[in-house]
């Protein structure tokens, strides 16, 4: 029985994905009677830091090693899971664990292990000029990190000299990507294949299947333009009437969609939605559009349009491709073709048996993968592969999940 896990986690100053999935995995372990122990720390303190003292730090916290030293020392976890550590922890967290003899999980919520901005994204398109280098020098070359070459050179180090130190090959036990695509790009950028097992997130609570009587394809993100939202709306010049469209968000090209909207009937921009709103409309929806054009990790709204059995529309790029099955729980495009999309919109929007079968799926899928109930067998499998005294290797838990 694992009755203690440790949890740490920094969070960065705008709040996003990783915190809400620190978060929900958090209850869910204190749901099933594990006891959690949190250590956080966040950006916030970054304000009141040199930008030399930051440098170091990223590269190896003093503090923070010695602060999970101590706190591991008084609750003796199980497993440390860590979620993010970019950057005030620092990697220095996994030696304090090795020191104690704490079995050490880290979720990849990024790439930030192989590439500057941890996106893969440059200059408009997918870039993986740094995937296999010991150090990631081109991210520093190109100011990929916040657009400055002083920001990269801090997060090249970081990557670099932890590479030399032998921190993500030796001090972590296991490491979880989200998708299949995720493992492939850490696998290809130097972790050892048997410690990289895949685990998706999950949503609760269920939000239950929705009917798609409201007969539109609906976007939900970010308005910018690596989340394909100009391939969007010129697939939608073309449209006409074949199908309604509903955009949620608000971002850099929110002008553009609003001018959309002045020039086409069938474009609604809605702005900002709460969550629960943005659940009715997913189930209320014909479609979900994913347009991305950069490797996404695994959307949550995608997800959510899964969990309410409405069929998504996405870019067949990255893990986009392996989320959405084309022709089953979906449909596919080539990204950034907006002649494409209109192809797949327009199939969608036929009355057929094949739209059915769709939600059906869609649904389907979401109850054998990404309920709470499917999540937590998965997270315990990999908490005890990691504490077991002969290890199971990353093939062996891989084949225990089929």
């Amino acid at each position: 029985m694992i009755r203690t896990v440790l949890l740490v986690h920094n969070f960065y100053q705008q709040p996003g994905g990783e915190d809400e999935v620190f978060a929900t995995e958090s209850r869910m372990l204190e749901e099933h009677g594990h006891t959690v122990v949190r250590y956080t720390v966040h950006n916030e303190r970054i304000t009141r830091r040199g930008s030399l003292r930051v440098a170091a730090g990223t590269v190896w916290s003093s503090a923070a090693h010695h602060e999970l030293r101590q706190l591991m020392q008084r609750t003796r976890p199980a497993v440390a899971h860590f979620h993010n550590t970019f950057p005030l922890i620092s990697p220095s967290a996994y030696h304090a664990a090795r020191s104690e003899g704490i079995p050490v999980v880290q979720t990849l919520h990024n790439y930030r292990l192989f590439c500057v901005n941890a996106q893969f994204y440059r200059d408009g398109r997918p870039c993986e000029d740094c995937l296999g280098l010991s150090v990631p020098w081109h991210g520093v070359q190109h100011a990929c990190y916040r657009s400055s070459r002083l920001a990269s050179a801090t997060v090249a180090t970081m990557v670099g000299v932890h590479r030399a130190l032998g921190t993500w090959k030796h001090r972590v036990d296991r490491y979880i990507a989200l998708t299949e695509f995720a493992r492939s790009k850490c696998i290809a950028g130097g972790l050892p294949a048997e410690r990289v097992v895949v685990k998706p997130n999950f949503i609760h609570p269920d939000p239950g299947a929705g009917d798609g009587a409201g007969a539109y394809a609906l976007f939900v993100g970010r308005l910018s333009p690596e989340k394909g939202v100009r391939t969007l709306l010129a697939a939608w010049r073309r449209l006409g009437n074949v199908m309604p469209l509903r955009v949620v968000g608000d971002g850099p090209l929110a002008a553009e969609v609003r001018a959309a909207q002045d020039s086409n009937a069938s474009v609604c921009h809605l702005g900002r939605k709460t969550p629960g709103e943005v659940l009715e409309l997913i189930g209320a929806a014909r479609c979900l559009v994913c347009p991305s054009e950069w490797y996404e990790g695994l959307p949550r709204v995608v997800v959510e349009s899964l969990a309410r059995g409405t069929p998504v529309i996405a870019s067949r790029i990255g893990s986009l491709a392996e989320l959405v099955q084309h022709g089953r729980t979906g449909l596919h495009f080539r990204a950034g073709d907006s002649d494409d999309l209109v192809s797949q919109v327009t199939r969608m929007a036929a009355h057929s048996p094949e739209y059915a079968a769709m939600r059906r799926a869609a649904r389907a899928e979401f109850e054998a993968r990404y309920t709470e109930a499917a999540n937590y067998a998965m997270l315990m499998t990999i908490y005890e592969s990691v504490m077991a005294p002969t290890r199971a290797t990353g093939q062996d838990l891989q084949d225990g999940q089929k």
